[in-house]
């Protein structure tokens, strides 16, 4: 929901407060900026005092300066307050590692492609939030309302045990064997016979551990391959809206009508009917993360993360060419269902090829790649293509130029 809230709050703080371009694309990359930064802070801080405890250390953290930013007064406040926003974020992947750490190998490519389906239902629940919302209440109440669910979270966090895994690397075996025994006990099923082998180690989460001859081009290929997701994913997050607001641009420009130079920065807020399409192509997620979990275990981890890949690209290729509404809206919904399931079968295979001592941390970096391809995102998604689809024209008020940008209109 924190994520998904960047395409809804970016358009809507372009009309309220008269942003240019330039500051909107920069609204939603400081939030990745902020979860760049603290990625692999997170990451060494879940492998050196625990995954529970860095990840609730987050979630607090998030919940705090989101509820903040709901009372930022001017622009520069509610960046600085996003950019703590996407800080707090940048700790929410690590609820992998500890989800990870509890499952068999049989079952832990599902379960962790099933965790997608509550990443979907979040972005999906925004969406259907913002049309009750920000008609009536507007931007701010949505901020309040979207951080509610890391309330929750914040609370149920004292029913969430610690991983077992880390707890015998830590040296904290009795904790260990409580873990299991309430597993055991939960589950129905008996303790499996044996002695619990401690197997302390001190050296936890160092970066050096992912540059060892044995890691190293997985991880340099681990990084590109988060880079260029997290680019194509968070890119067409942003470029849906934009294209929405822009209308049929290919028909106007095919026509030849006259630009019309309009004031306001060219605002244009976004309709129910902009909504009901951005609900559309959010519920892809969905077809997206069952495609991959039925191909998954057939294919393997790296030919369905190619697989994922080749189309979303064709599809992407394919919104060069002019096309209606409606195929407009089927390319964003395949082509986000693919780059989406892509992300998944990534997360699946990262936590599986690091050893526990370094999983934290290895995550924790990839998550960090993956943001330094977001925050590039909006300057492309929101800027760039803002600025090739409403050219600026000049215009003259009170004996001084200056320029407006211009929206292509019929009529």
């Amino acid at each position: 929901m924190e994520m998904m809230i960047l395409s809804i709050l970016a358009p809507q703080l372009h009309c309220e407060w008269r942003l240019p371009s330039w500051q909107v694309a920069l609204l939603t990359s400081v939030v990745f900026v902020g979860m760049m930064s603290s990625s692999t802070l997170w990451g060494n801080i879940s492998d050196q005092y625990g995954r529970k405890t860095g990840l609730k250390i987050s979630v607090l953290w998030t919940l705090y300066y989101g509820i903040l930013s709901a009372f930022a007064p001017v622009y520069s406040w509610i960046l600085v307050l996003r950019g703590l926003v996407g800080f707090g974020i940048g700790g929410v992947p690590q609820s992998v590692t500890l989800y990870a750490e509890f499952l068999p190998m049989k079952a832990r490519a599902k379960c962790i492609l099933l965790i997608e389906v509550f990443w979907a239902i979040g972005t999906v629940f925004e969406v259907i939030l913002a049309v009750f919302v920000m008609p009536s209440l507007g931007w701010r109440w949505l901020l309040i309302l979207s951080a509610v669910p890391l309330l929750l979270f914040a609370v149920l966090c004292f029913w969430l045990p610690e991983s077992a895994r880390y707890d015998v690397l830590s040296g904290n075996q009795e904790k260990a064997i409580a873990t299991l025994k309430r597993i055991a006990t939960e589950n129905g099923a008996p303790m499996p016979l044996g002695k619990l082998i401690i197997s302390r180690q001190e050296d936890r989460g160092k970066m050096r551990d992912l540059f060892t001859p044995h890691f190293r081009w997985t991880t340099l290929l681990l990084w590109f391959i988060w880079f260029s997701n997290a680019f194509s994913y968070y890119g067409l997050v942003l470029l849906t809206t934009e294209l929405f607001q822009a209308g049929d641009v290919c028909s106007i420009s095919s026509r030849k009508k006259a630009v019309e130079a309009k004031c306001s920065l060219a605002c244009e807020y976004l309709s129910k009917e902009d909504y009901m399409d951005l609900l559309w192509t959010t519920l892809s997620e969905f077809p997206g993360v069952l495609v991959t979990l039925w191909i998954i275990d057939r294919l393997g981890r790296k030919k369905t993360m190619a697989l994922c890949f080749v189309i979303f690209s064709f599809c992407s290729l394919l919104l060069f060419i002019c096309v209606g509404r409606n195929m407009l809206t089927l390319l964003l919904f395949v082509a986000r269902a693919f780059i989406s399931g892509g992300f998944q079968a990534a997360y699946v295979y990262t936590p599986e090829v690091y050893p526990t001592a370094t999983r934290a941390l290895g995550l924790g970096t990839c998550s960090g790649m993956a943001r330094v391809g977001a925050l590039i995102t909006p300057f492309i998604a929101q800027d760039l293509i803002s600025t090739s689809l409403f050219p600026t024209v000049e215009a003259e008020k009170d004996g001084g130029s200056y320029q407006i940008p211009s929206k292509a209109k019929e009529g």
